[in-house]
């Protein structure tokens, strides 16, 4: 597997979950600046997100990048949740994720 490209993609996934969720805790933050601070941000998820694709595709096919991407989130959302918003991490969760691991094992079975 290629490290670099797992690399970026956890850097770009750190970027775009502030995008996403960051705004959560400023619930007073106009909507409009929300959302110009949350493209902003974007925009260095997408300076990490396109290399890490463009470098590992050839070793990697789209669905196995895609694959490692949605694992990639979950495990940034899942830390992001807890450290960032301040949620409770549940059992469920836990389950539902390692369900979605087992499918990334499918994905890369030959």
């Amino acid at each position: 597997m290629p490290w670099v490209t797992v690399s970026l993609l956890v850097v770009s996934n750190i970027f775009m979950t502030f995008a996403w969720y960051g705004h959560l805790k400023f619930k007073s933050l106009p909507l409009w600046k929300a959302i110009v601070f949350s493209w902003l941000i974007a925009f260095l998820e997408y300076c990490f997100q396109v290399p890490a694709n463009r470098l590992g595709y050839g070793r990697l096919n789209a669905a196995q990048l895609k694959t490692i991407q949605e694992v990639v989130t979950l495990s940034v959302f899942s830390f992001f949740s807890v450290l960032y918003l301040k949620e409770e991490f549940r059992w469920n969760y836990l389950v539902g994720f390692s369900l979605m691991i087992l499918a990334a094992y499918f994905i890369f079975k030959k």
